[in-house]
Parts: C-alpha cells; sequence; structure tokens
C-alpha cells in the first residue's frame, strides 16, 4: 500500500526527536532523515507549530513529552501496521455506505488523521491526511475518550451552536458513548457535518486508533446516523499486534 510521504517522514522525525536523547541540530536530523536540510526544516516546523515538538535556545530540536498517554505514544512501525491492517475495513465501509472512511491516532490532546478513503459522491466530507482535530467535539475524539487513556480536555472551543463545551455534558457524552459501543459527532465540529467512530484496539487491549465515517447531514438523519454507527462497530479488522 502507498504511504502518504509526508506523514511517514513526520512521524519518522517523532522518533528520531524521542530516541535522540538530547536536541538535534537540523543537519543531524536531516541525516538521520536522510532528506535534504530544506525539507527537514519544513518538517520540524511542522511539528513546532503543532506543539509536538520545540527549538531551544540554541536552535536545535527536541520533541514534546505528551503527559498522560502513555499508551498511545504509538511507534512508526505501529502506525504504519495498523494503517496497513485498517486499510480494508476504511474501503469497505465506503462500499457499503457511500460516505467517507478515516483513521486517526491520539497525539497529545488532538486526535491526527493517517489515513483516508473519500467518498465517490459529488456532495462530501474531507478529513485531510494529516490534519488535527480536538477531543471534545469529533466523533474520533470521544472514542478516545471513552476507550483510550485520553484525558477530559481543559479547555472545550465551541465550534458550531452544538457543540459541547462543559464538562458534566461531556462526561455524560462519553459514558453513552462506552454504553453503545461507538462516539458520534452530531454537527459539532462542522455545521452540516455528522460523523460516528469506533475504537481500534492492538492485542493487548489498549486502542492504538479510532476508525469513523462522516457525511452530510442532509442524507444522515438520526436513523442513518445510528445505522452508521453499528455498521462501524461491526466492520471486521485483524489483530494488531501490541508492544
Amino acid at each position: 500500500m502507498r504511504l502518504l510521504q509526508s506523514l511517514t517522514r513526520g512521524l519518522q522525525v517523532l522518533d528520531i526527536l524521542r530516541d535522540a536523547g538530547a536536541p538535534m541540530r537540523l543537519t543531524a536530523v536531516a541525516e538521520a532523515l536522510g532528506v535534504e536540510k530544506s525539507n527537514a526544516s519544513h518538517l520540524l516546523k511542522t511539528l513546532v507549530a503543532s506543539g509536538y515538538a520545540r527549538q531551544d535556545e540554541t536552535r536545535r530540536y527536541e520533541s514534546v513529552p505528551q503527559e498522560g498517554h502513555p499508551s498511545e505514544e504509538r511507534s512508526l512501525s505501529e502506525v504504519i501496521l495498523c494503517k496497513e491492517l485498517c486499510r480494508p475495513a476504511l474501503e469497505a465501509l465506503v462500499t457499503q455506505t457511500g460516505e467517507c472512511a478515516h483513521l486517526a491516532v491520539l497525539v497529545g490532546d488532538r486526535v491526527w488523521y493517517i489515513d483516508k478513503v473519500d467518498s465517490t459522491l459529488p456532495l462530501k466530507v474531507d478529513h485531510p491526511i494529516g490534519a488535527l482535530s480536538p477531543l471534545h467535539c469529533t466523533a474520533l475524539g470521544k472514542a478516545f475518550l471513552a476507550f483510550g487513556t485520553a484525558r477530559m480536555p481543559q479547555e472545550m472551543a465551541r465550534y458550531t451552536e452544538h457543540t459541547l463545551t462543559d464538562e458534566r455534558g461531556l462526561r455524560a457524552e462519553v459514558a453513552l458513548t462506552r454504553d453503545r459501543g461507538f462516539a458520534v459527532d452530531d454537527e459539532e465540529f462542522a455545521t452540516g457535518i455528522r460523523c460516528t467512530a469506533r475504537p481500534v484496539f492492538d492485542t493487548q487491549g489498549q486502542m492504538i486508533a479510532a476508525l469513523g465515517l462522516s457525511g452530510p447531514s442532509v442524507r444522515i438523519d438520526d436513523a442513518r446516523l445510528a445505522e452508521l454507527g453499528e455498521l462501524v462497530l461491526s466492520v471486521p479488522i485483524p489483530p494488531i499486534q501490541g508492544t
């Protein structure tokens, strides 16, 4: 399967910085990655802007620890394996439903889209690979709150009139998510878009990713949203070896 090169290299940079044990110069990162300095600089600046790396006073780079999520700090090899094994499930869901299917991992306090299969319909939802989204108002994020080790966010920005911005309401939604087995986003992150998502566990019982469907609300009423949730929950996923 063809992997998205920029995402793969970004994950490689995170692994390089974590394994270094000390801040690294740009040239050292470029050499370790096997790319030109300009490419390495772009990747590092993206990671810094996203909050996953920082540059010290000597202009060296280091990873930023994502406290509280030890089981979701996945290596590059684990992420690639998860992506490979979940790809057939994404394709099957799009074939069955016509909606966009996507896969994300937890990075700090956000979800990071690592794969997707687009809808073939003219009106569709697009979540770009490599994009970051909040936990409290996305189905993928709520799945991590309900079934992973993600912490309840301290700040909950309002994106639409439907966004849950109080901890009590979000905790109730997370409890409901656990009961039914899948999470929903009812136009909470973007007006006119409804989503559902399920957890993906490794063989050690740890949540490694979230897999979901998204579509326009004009096609997804309440009954259809529940139906999509059950479909996402039932799609077969091969065992993913945990570490």
